[in-house]
């Protein structure tokens, strides 16, 4: 079977490392490039820990950029009070060299999307560098097979009540991915908010003894203490990697076609995913998930990391 062309924009972030793994270690998909944004934490620690993360997945061959350090036009927002002071805090790297890729970020987007056939992009953070790839090469969207991104939501957001975190920090990003013709498919929190790490896959994940299942419950120890504490939630959401099991596993997620269209007004609503059934599609929404078989895909690529 041919491996479906992936290019891995993320900020990592501890849900986003679970889907950079799920990239790295899946017979499905082939990892062509890894771009950061400023969203968990700064670029800077975004970028040292996708870095980290290539190196402990064996895949510190694949181009790493890093992308861009705030929004278009707005501030940057963080979110150290779920990722912690590093973005990845609960889990010691060994002190790994420092290697990206000399390009910015949506350069080795564009670059990347030209040099090879049918590209999907997938977004687990802020859509800021796909975003600037669009808006300096037009033409790329022709050759990007779809847009995978964690955010938005049919119903309410988390960050505010409209508002879901990745689009919130970029909106004007967002709106300009949805508009830009490429088939789309969000898995937003509407799903995302079931996929629960409880005390149940904890003790599952804690009988995979590989470096991937070791990673996996020292990180998602932290990142539900931190959900407790910031959200009040017994169980933190694993959202990102849903992007990449969709592509993995057609039988996980449940889609309907609809048009998406993104708030970009300085008001309340700001970020929030308009989910219309009734106007022309542009996006495939998840709005099912059989969690059995997401855990499934999670434990299966926790293994393989030995």
């Amino acid at each position: 079977m041919k491996r479906r062309n992936i290019i891995l924009d993320c900020d990592p972030g501890h849900d986003d490392a679970i889907a950079l793994l799920l990239c790295c270690y899946s017979d499905k998909l082939n990892l062509l490039a890894v771009t950061t944004a400023a969203g968990n934490q700064t670029i800077e620690k975004t970028t040292r820990n996708a870095n980290n993360l290539l190196h402990f997945f064996n895949s510190q061959n694949i181009p790493l950029a890093m992308g861009a350090s705030s929004p278009l036009v707005r501030p940057i927002q963080t979110c150290p009070e779920i990722h912690g002071e590093s973005g990845l805090d609960g889990f010691d790297f060994p002190l790994y060299e420092e290697h990206y890729d000399k390009r910015e970020g949506y350069q080795l987007i564009i670059d990347t999307i030209k040099e090879n056939d049918d590209v999907t992009v997938i977004t687990t953070g802020p859509m800021t560098n796909l975003a600037k790839a669009i808006k300096a090469e037009p033409n790329i969207t022709s050759r990007i097979k779809e847009i995978v991104l964690m955010g938005g939501s049919t119903t309410e957001g988390n960050i505010t009540k409209a508002a879901e975190f990745n689009i919130l920090v970029d909106p004007e990003a967002a709106d300009i991915c949805f508009s830009s013709g490429v088939p789309l498919r969000m898995l937003g929190l509407n799903v995302t908010r079931k996929i629960l790490v409880d005390d149940k896959v904890m003790l599952e994940a804690s009988k995979i003894k590989t470096r991937g299942g070791d990673l996996f419950v020292k990180l998602m120890k932290v990142f539900n203490e931190n959900q407790r504490k910031f959200f009040g939630l017994t169980a933190g959401p694993l959202h990102d990697p849903a992007t990449v099991i969709s592509l993995i596993d057609d039988e996980v997620f449940t889609f309907k076609d609809m048009q998406v269209k993104i708030d970009i007004s300085n008001t309340d609503l700001v970020g929030k995913t308009y989910c219309l059934l009734d106007k022309p599609h542009n996006t495939k929404v998840a709005i099912e998930v059989n969690l059995d078989k997401y855990w499934e895909n999670i434990y299966s690529a926790l293994r393989r990391c030995k």
